[in-house]
């Protein structure tokens, strides 16, 4: 038998030290994660209701992680774009999606979206579970849910209602008003719901079914007038706000916020910012800050954040053929 020639020898030490060091590059960039600026890519336009809660997030991640976070809006094609540019990224931590009720409602209504939205992502902590707010411009006559029906059901004209886009909460809200109510109003659809809401400012529809943060302050300012939430219960923010229940019995529509990455994220990335996102929410500003807009802080773990998001997908496909929505 010739003995092996000290060259083989020392190329298989090397290629085996190329090989260990190739292995303890991925483990490096974690073990210091993060050491460059993270994107929280927001499917929404400045000003709204998601808007709000990416850039308190962003903040209050910028202080705890010592890097800063950005908030980059990508408001087209109702969030699409937004899941796909995170779906594509690397899952290395510095590309994250908040993630909110639309993302799932997608699904319901485009059976041909560009990524699946829960096994193309890394869901990585639920953060708030709200209602929406039927809000309408102080000049309109109604004043009550129940006057606010009797008026759409006779409404001469053209009826119209606005929401943050096609497919969000909003959207669905108002198909299922349709439903409930009996009544025809046409759906307009914004690119987020500051443009939406700024519109029924001018007058320019009749109503809509807003998130709570962007509309409660609105209403409190006087500039819109609030009538009814889509909770189950009455808001501990606004307990004089009745519920559309109230009204029109089961009557029901609640969202929720979230942070997602990309498919793939190493477990301790995920660790990491789970574990910074539940010390978030447990901040007392934090919680007050929520509350306040009339919103519920959830925080959970990765893996009960994945099936509620595959609950969620199954009870907007319900909600989509109930009521007929489309794109």
């Amino acid at each position: 038998m010739q003995p092996r020639s000290f060259v083989s020898v020392a190329g298989a030490r090397c290629a085996s030290l190329v090989l260990l060091c190739a292995a303890a590059l991925p483990a490096a960039a974690q073990s210091d994660y993060p050491n460059r600026t993270i994107r929280l890519i927001t499917p929404a336009a400045p000003g709204g209701t998601t808007d709000i809660l990416a850039r308190l997030t962003a903040a209050k991640l910028t202080e705890t992680m010592g890097q800063q976070v950005i908030v980059d809006n990508r408001a087209s094609a109702s969030g699409v774009n937004a899941g796909e540019i995170t779906a594509r990224a690397a899952p290395d931590g510095y590309t994250l999606l908040l993630v909110y009720h639309q993302h799932t409602i997608n699904a319901a209504l485009n059976s041909k979206l560009p990524y699946h939205p829960v096994n193309d992502f890394t869901p990585i902590s639920q953060l708030t579970s709200a209602g929406l707010f039927l809000v309408v411009n102080p000049a309109s006559p109604v004043k009550t849910p129940k006057e606010f029906v009797e008026w759409t059901r006779g409404f001469k004209g053209g009826l119209n209602f606005g929401s943050a886009g096609i497919g969000s909460g909003g959207h669905l809200a108002g198909e299922l008003f349709n439903l409930m109510a009996g009544v025809k109003a046409q759906h307009i659809p914004y690119k987020g719901s500051g443009p939406a809401l700024a519109d029924l400012l001018g007058g320019q529809y009749q109503y809509n079914f807003a998130g709570m943060q962007a509309a409660q302050t609105l209403v409190r300012a006087g500039r819109l007038r609030g009538l009814a939430v889509t909770t189950p219960k009455r808001v501990a923010a606004m307990p004089d706000v009745p519920t559309m229940a109230e009204t029109l019995p089961g009557f029901e529509l609640v969202g929720w916020y979230g942070i997602a990455g990309p498919a793939k994220m190493p477990k301790p990335l995920v660790s990491r910012l789970n574990t910074e996102l539940l010390k978030m929410l447990a901040m007392p500003d934090v919680r007050e800050r929520i509350l306040a807009d009339g919103s519920e802080p959830v925080g959970n773990d990765p893996e009960t954040f994945r099936k509620y998001m595959l609950a969620d997908m199954i009870k907007w496909a319900k909600l989509v053929k109930e009521s007929g929505a489309k794109l």
